[in-house]
């Protein structure tokens, strides 16, 4: 394992400019500033529960939409995951969680596979929540998994309140992930895959 499990990057495009800075060893802080209220909710509770310490500015286009600003941000806090893993020495890997928030289930399954994939099936029948359209709910987690280098399986189990979905989900993939991305004592720093290579 590498003593410092930690990533700062600038991504600038025409559409966002977009700071992070992300410690997978931290405490679950946050400070996050998007422009879209839920969405900054959305990864605070991120943060929270994956326990990680996670600084997101963004400057969007949001005179045109939220797209790109989501979209980006999963990009770009999709590099940082990679940054801090490295080489994803020592790491679990795998990591599953299933998160209720009342009658909402949703259930995250998550390898650091190094082979990008997302499986997702969750239903809104709101076209927002706050100022963020549901549709980029399903786009963010697509370019954060794709980003990463993941595979990803986040599927809604049980719901109806479009805000306690995309909350479970968030805080699914927040256990999940923190689950994949922890030491484990027992693979003396080895990378967890019979290739040798993530």
């Amino acid at each position: 394992m590498t003593t410092s499990r930690q990533a700062t990057l600038h991504r600038v495009t025409s559409e966002t400019d977009i700071a992070i800075t992300l410690n997978l060893d931290g405490s679950g802080t946050a400070r996050i500033e998007t422009g879209i209220g839920f969405f900054d909710h959305m990864l605070t509770a991120l943060a929270k529960h994956g326990l990680f310490d996670l600084d997101v500015r963004v400057q969007g286009d949001l005179h045109i939409d939220g797209h790109h600003t989501v979209e980006d941000t999963g990009i770009a806090l999709g590099q940082a995951l990679r940054q801090a893993l490295g080489e994803k020495r020592g790491v679990r890997r795998f990591g599953h969680a299933v998160v209720p928030l009342d009658e909402a289930l949703c259930e995250a399954v998550v390898d650091l596979s190094g082979r990008p994939f997302l499986t997702f099936d969750a239903r809104f029948d709101r076209d927002r929540l706050g100022t963020l359209d549901t549709e980029l709910v399903e786009e963010f987690f697509r370019a954060f998994a794709m980003s990463a280098m993941l595979t990803l399986h986040l599927n809604q189990k049980a719901g109806r309140n479009c805000h306690h979905i995309a909350e479970a989900a968030f805080k699914a993939l927040a256990r999940a992930l923190r689950m994949a991305c922890e030491p484990d004592p027992r693979a003396l720093g080895a990378i967890p895959s019979t290739k040798g290579v993530l």
